[in-house]
C-alpha cells in the first residue's frame, strides 16, 4: 500500500548514512539479550537501515554491497532512555510489530540528531497514514451512496415478473448505451462532496488523534480534552509510584489499540483489566500530544518561550513565563495547567517512581512543543525545550497558582 503524500505534509529529513551504536533487545515483544555493535545507519522516508559497514569501506574492501536490515518507522515510538543500557546518550525505537532497539553515540549532538530525524520521519508517516484512511473512508462512503442512488433508480416491472428483470428508470437512449450506467456512477463519483465538505455537515467525524486542540475543545465542549482528563485522573489512581512512570515504554500494539478506540469514540474505561499495564496509558497520552497538528505550546510562542529561558535573573524569567502562558489560547492554558500540575505530583512521588524533574522534562520536553519550521540548530532547540518545560514544572504554583484539579 502506496501512501499519499500531501502537498501539506513536511517532507522527513533523511540522513545519508553514520556509524552508531545499536542493540536490539526485543523481537515481535519477546525480550533480546544485548549485544551492542557499531553499525553503519541510514535513515530514509519511511525505515532505517542498517548495515554492518559503510558503501564505501565495502568497495575498498572488495566486498560485495550486503542486504540491510529495515526498520518499518510506521507507528514507532521514538523516546531518550537511560533505563535500559548504562551507557549515556541512548534512543529507544519501538516499532508496531513489537521490535525494539537502542542507538547510542558518544557525543549528543550526533544521537539528538538522529533522534529529531527519525521522530520527525515516524510522525510525518503517521500523518500520512491518517490523511490515507480519510480518503480511504471517504470513497467508502461514496461507493454506499453510489449504490444506494442505483438501487433507488430500479424498481419491478410487475409483482408477478421474476425479480432478476427489471425496468431502469431513465431513457430509451440511456437504455440502449450499455456504457451507461458506469457513465453515471463516474459522474456521481466526480461530483463528491470534499472532505470539508462532509466534515462540516456531521458525515464524517474528526478523530480525537491528530484533530487541532481547539477544534477538539470546541466539538467536547470543554477547555481539556476529555482523553487527557481520563489518563491522568487513571495515574493519579494507580500509577504515581510506578518505577519510571512517563519514562518507560508501554506496549505499542496495545496502545494503537486504545488510540483506535478513542478515535471511534466508544466508551472508555482506563480501569478496565485490558488496561493494566499504567505504562501503555503513558504511552497513549504522550502519543495524543506529539499528533497534535500544532503543539501544546502554540507554534507563534516558540521563539518567545525561547527568549524567556534565556533569561538570567530568575524572578525576571518566571515572570516572563507566567505573562506568556497566560497569554496562551484558553484550552492550550487550562491543559497545560492540568498536566503540568500532575507532573508535580508525579514528581512528589519521585522516591517511589524514580523520576526526577530533569528526566520528565526530557520525555515532555520535544512532547510538548517544536518549531513549526526546523531551522537553525536542532540540537540547541532540544535544550531549549527541554529547559523550559524544566522551569514550568519547578516553578508550577508560582505559575499556575496553587495545586488543583
Amino acid at each position: 500500500m502506496v501512501l499519499p503524500e500531501p502537498d501539506t505534509l513536511q517532507k522527513p529529513t533523511i540522513l545519508k548514512g553514520e556509524y552508531l551504536n545499536k542493540a536490539k533487545i526485543a523481537e515481535g515483544g519477546k525480550k533480546l539479550r544485548k549485544n551492542w555493535t557499531s553499525t553503519w545507519v541510514v535513515l530514509c522516508s519511511n525505515q532505517l537501515l542498517f548495515y554492518k559497514e559503510s558503501k564505501q569501506e565495502a568497495v575498498a574492501n572488495l566486498k560485495p554491497g550486503g542486504k540491510p536490515d529495515g526498520v518499518d518507522l510506521c507507528g514507532a515510538v521514538i523516546e531518550w532512555t537511560t533505563e535500559k543500557s548504562s551507557r549515556k546518550n541512548v534512543i529507544q525505537i519501538t516499532t508496531s510489530n513489537g521490535h525494539e532497539f537502542l542507538l547510542q553515540a558518544d557525543h549528543f549532538p550526533t544521537i539528538s540528531k538522529w533522534h529529531d530525524a527519525i521522530k520527525k520521519a515516524a510522525d510525518s508517516l503517521v500523518k500520512r497514514r491518517h490523511s490515507y484512511l480519510h480518503e480511504e473512508e471517504l470513497h467508502k462512503d461514496s461507493l454506499k451512496r453510489m449504490w444506494q442512488v442505483f438501487s433507488d433508480s430500479i424498481v419491478p416491472v410487475s409483482p408477478l415478473i421474476p425479480r432478476t428483470v427489471f425496468k431502469l428508470n431513465y431513457s430509451a437512449s440511456d437504455s440502449a448505451d450499455k456504457n451507461g450506467v458506469k457513465n453515471r456512477l463516474k459522474k456521481f463519483i466526480s461530483r463528491r462532496p470534499s472532505m470539508k465538505t462532509l466534515q462540516e455537515k456531521g458525515l464524517i467525524k474528526d478523530r480525537v488523534f491528530g484533530c487541532h486542540l481547539l477544534t477538539l475543545c470546541e466539538r467536547e465542549r470543554t477547555t481539556v480534552p476529555k482523553f487527557v482528563k481520563l489518563c491522568v485522573e487513571e495515574v493519579e489512581k494507580r500509577g504515581l509510584e510506578a518505577d519510571g512512570i512517563y519514562r518507560v515504554s508501554g506496549n505499542l500494539a496495545i496502545i494503537q489499540k486504545l488510540r483506535f478506540l478513542v478515535d471511534q469514540e466508544e466508551e472508555l474505561d482506563l480501569g478496565d483489566s485490558q488496561w493494566e499495564d499504567i505504562h501503555v496509558i503513558t504511552g497513549a497520552l504522550k502519543m495524543f500530544f506529539r499528533e497534535l497538528p500544532e503543539p501544546l505550546f502554540p507554534f507563534r510562542f516558540f521563539d518567545l518561550f525561547v527568549e524567556a529561558i534565556k533569561i538570567k535573573e530568575p524572578t525576571q524569567k518566571i515572570q516572563a513565563f507566567k505573562k506568556l502562558i497566560h497569554q496562551l489560547p484558553k484550552p492550550n492554558h487550562n491543559t497545560m495547567k492540568l498536566l503540568f500540575q500532575h507532573l508535580r505530583r508525579v514528581l512528589m512521588k519521585s522516591k517511589k517512581n524514580l523520576m526526577s524533574t530533569q528526566g520528565i522534562s526530557i520525555v515532555f520536553g520535544p512532547t510538548l512543543m517544536w518549531p513549526e519550521f526546523e531551522s537553525g540548530n536542532m540540537e540547541v532547540n532540544m535544550v531549549y525545550q527541554n529547559q523550559i518545560v524544566e522551569s514550568i514544572l519547578i516553578e508550577c504554583v508560582e505559575i499556575f497558582g496553587p495545586d488543583g484539579m
